[in-house]
């Protein structure tokens, strides 16, 4: 039996298990799909906002090229820390139940089962998009995940949210000749775009190189149109594809099926003690990292969630009664 198990290998689950290793604990890592997966999905060449310092785990590190590290240097890196931390992962084998108590807790996998007498979780919230809910968005068109511009090029693009995905994917699908138009349902720009992308956002919208309605939503998708629910009445543009950046949310059915409990906030925060433990409704399950703040996903995110993981591993190694010995 492992002293812990934790569900999801991005930066904050690697932290999790590299501090319970320090602390002559038992770690078995489970991931459901690559290590670190969400990096997996974000765009190619994505720059992080924040400099390798606050990205670092366990002491290690974070060489880059830039100022500012990569999508590529980030996935070079974590996985150089795992390799160096020598830490017991198992990919794309996702799990599907929690079963038994505290000090007895049984993992299922799509692969099998796991003993552990306490369980981290650490999913994130990117596997999961926040849809518009209307006719067409099950279409091939309609995409929630960004990578690159190239298959948008010489072609009518639609990007939906007025937020920093948004802003980067509507000027990279811009600058590859695609003909752009932003869909925002608020009145403007988003304030929390960064400061470099919005005044360029902003910029190629004023002299008509992108297209943007404001107030407006989107109401149905067809195979070359788009319909749109504007301050003026109803719109109908010319459309072959559909970047849906709408956001993201954690996997609830999953929390729930864990037998986590969910406030009725207006975050839908997940049952933990936020005081310093990270402890759930169910005794010896934790919560680590972005999943903690629920639907505000802008609340936790690496720079900050990787100190979960000592305060975690700290009451973990505390409230560990001593296993029987064999007879």
């Amino acid at each position: 039996m492992h002293d812990v198990i934790v569900i999801g290998a991005g930066p904050v689950g690697l932290a999790c298990g590299i501090q319970a290793q320090r602390r002559g604990l038992d770690a078995l890592l489970i991931e459901k799909g690559a290590l670190c997966n969400s990096f997996i999905g974000y765009p190619t060449q994505m720059e992080f906002f924040s400099t390798p310092g606050p990205l670092e785990i366990g002491g290690h590190p974070f060489p880059t090229r830039d100022y500012k590290p990569r999508r590529e240097e980030a996935l070079d890196y974590y996985r150089g820390v795992a390799t160096a931390e020598d830490l017991n992962l198992r990919l794309y084998e996702p799990v599907t139940d929690l079963r038994g108590q505290d000090g007895g807790y049984t993992v299922v996998t799509e692969k099998g089962t796991h003993e552990a007498r306490k369980v981290v979780v650490s999913t994130g919230f990117y596997d999961v998009p926040n849809r518009m809910e209307v006719p067409g968005e099950d279409l091939d068109k309609v995409q929630h995940y960004f990578k690159e511009p190239y298959p948008y090029a010489l072609t009518n693009v639609a990007v939906v949210g007025g937020a920093n995905s948004a802003a980067k994917a509507a000027l990279k699908c811009y600058r590859h000749e695609a003909h752009v138009t932003m869909v925002v349902r608020e009145p403007e720009i988003d304030d929390s775009v960064k400061y470099w992308l919005r005044p360029d956002v902003e910029n190629r919208i004023e002299e008509g190189s992108i297209d943007a309605y404001f107030n407006t939503t989107v109401s149905a998708i067809e195979p070359d149109t788009l319909h749109l629910n504007t301050p003026d009445g109803p719109e109908t543009i010319d459309n072959d594809f559909v970047l849906a950046m709408t956001g993201y949310k954690p996997n609830y059915d999953f929390l729930e099926r864990l037998g986590i409990a969910i406030r009725n906030d207006a975050a839908r925060t997940p049952v933990h003690d936020e005081g310093g433990t990270f402890e759930t409704n169910r005794d010896g399950l934790y919560l680590a990292g972005t999943i903690c703040g629920g639907c505000d996903t802008s609340r936790w995110f690496i720079e900050n969630g990787r100190a979960h993981a000592e305060n975690i591993m700290d009451h973990v190694a505390a409230t560990l009664d001593p296993e029987p010995a064999v007879a």
